[in-house]
């Protein structure tokens, strides 16, 4: 009676969609906040007599860079992963949320606030009180935004293992960005509209329906949770000794140097792509955001078709692998001494399928090395490890362009980072074969 209840539940799409349009909506909630104050950095360095903040590069530098500091610094984004496997799914849920909301009730207050001429030193900073107060809210922010990502993975996994599940991290995944593209449209006009501090209120309203809706997800969790929790053995219990199982997998290595080496050679590459459209193909400085904006809103459209291929027919290290080559080729066509903007747009498309292609295959293979129990300390390893990564390879990328402007160099090293994580996909199917992890068949069991 037990096995035909869990069923039901499990089994039952509506139950199943439910669940991930829920937990997804508070991770673009997230990923809206994350990104709010992005177009802002303008209106926050105008005097504030001006409607402004009166910060100045350095300082807007500073806040940028502080969502990562609990979470890099004090190791919390590790910590984070542990809590989920130690407490579970619906507890580290509820305080990821709950962090989010109080991380941006404090960035709010900060820029609200007039602090006059107040300083804080930090470090060697020395900053105004606003910065250091909308700083230390972002860094709170930070930890349960990452905590918040760990978690509904292993939500899906939870829900969806043995169905649709590479198709439900894609949607979850453009939902994500879908919040990110909307932060950085709507963001700057309702500031202009209204004040500084408004898109940040609305940023709070966004995340406390994040809230609720977890709280939702907990009620249908627990009746699921219920439902099985006879069946549950002392082996599917996380203990500390997971951890060493985990470092010794050498599918986990695999796919964390995967994911420092491709998410370094896309990532920090969207942050200089406006800058390479506008100095090498001519691009008019309007419409070369367009010209960068394409791999991302590519993502949104794409990403979840791939799921649903590898859900149906898997072959997940083969699409990895070919979206690691599709990416290598792009950049290598950068560096080219080819100036025409047809061209970059091209280029564009294929980074957009490539990074479609291979997070689309890569993610679901993660559940499949590692074992549900410590499947969150698993990512949150996974993305501390990725963020040296992602911090490294842009100041490699600055330094070369300052030596050389054409940014033939900078593609290079993109174009060489992304053949390294080439080169570690194809490792990672022969290991498939000799492991019998399971990697290239289908997601759905017949």
């Amino acid at each position: 009676m037990t096995e035909a209840i869990r069923q039901r539940l499990n089994d039952s799409p509506v139950a199943r969609w439910t669940v991930l349009l829920i937990v997804a909506t508070a991770m673009m909630m997230g990923y809206f906040v994350n990104d709010v104050m992005s177009p802002l950095e303008t209106l926050l360095e105008m005097p504030r007599e001006a409607g402004g903040l009166g910060w100045t590069p350095s300082d807007y530098g500073f806040f940028s860079g502080s969502s990562g500091l609990i979470n890099v610094f004090l190791l919390m984004l590790f910590f984070s992963g542990l809590i989920l496997d130690k407490m579970g799914i619906r507890f580290t849920g509820i305080l990821a949320c709950s962090l989010m909301v109080l991380g941006t009730l404090l960035k709010l207050y900060g820029v609200m606030v007039d602090f006059g001429s107040d300083m804080v030193s930090f470090f060697g900073f020395e900053l105004p009180m606003s910065v250091a107060v909308a700083s230390l809210g972002f860094a709170i922010f930070g930890v349960g935004y990452e905590m918040t990502g760990i978690t509904v993975s292993k939500a899906m996994v939870r829900w969806f293992t043995g169905h649709e599940l590479a198709l439900a991290m894609g949607i979850q995944l453009a939902m994500a960005r879908l919040g990110t593209a909307a932060a950085l449209s709507i963001s700057a006009p309702i500031a202009r509209h209204f004040t500084l501090s408004m898109p940040l209120l609305v940023s709070l309203a966004f995340l406390i329906i994040g809230l609720l809706a977890f709280l939702v997800f907990c009620v249908m969790d627990r009746k699921l949770d219920s439902s099985v929790s006879s069946q549950t053995t002392n082996s599917e219990e996380f203990h500390w000794s997971d951890i060493r199982v985990t470092l010794r997998n050498p599918g986990f290595w695999l796919i964390t140097l995967f994911c420092v080496l491709f998410y370094s050679a896309v990532s920090p590459f969207l942050k200089f792509s406006t800058k390479l459209m506008v100095i090498k193909y001519g691009v008019d400085t309007d419409i070369a955001g367009f010209f960068s904006s394409i791999a991302p809103f590519g993502t949104i459209m794409m990403t979840p078709i791939f799921g649903l291929i590898n859900d149906r027919y898997g072959k997940g290290v083969t699409l990895v692998i070919t979206g690691a080559l599709m990416l290598t080729c792009v950049h290598f066509g950068f560096s080219l001494p080819l100036h025409n903007s047809t061209i970059a747009i091209a280029l564009m498309v294929i980074l957009s399928i490539g990074y479609s292609l291979a997070p689309a295959a890569l993610w679901p293979c993660v559940p499949k090395i590692i074992p549900l129990k410590c499947l969150g300390t698993a990512y949150s390893m996974i993305f501390f490890i990725q963020n040296f990564g992602r911090a490294i390879i842009p100041m490699f990328v600055g330094k070369a362009n300052e030596t050389d402007s054409s940014y033939t160099t900078s593609m290079l090293i993109f174009g060489f980072t992304a053949l390294g994580a080439a080169l570690i996909a194809v490792a990672m199917f022969y290991v498939n074969r000799q492991k019998g992890y399971g990697l290239q068949l289908p997601n759905i069991k017949s």
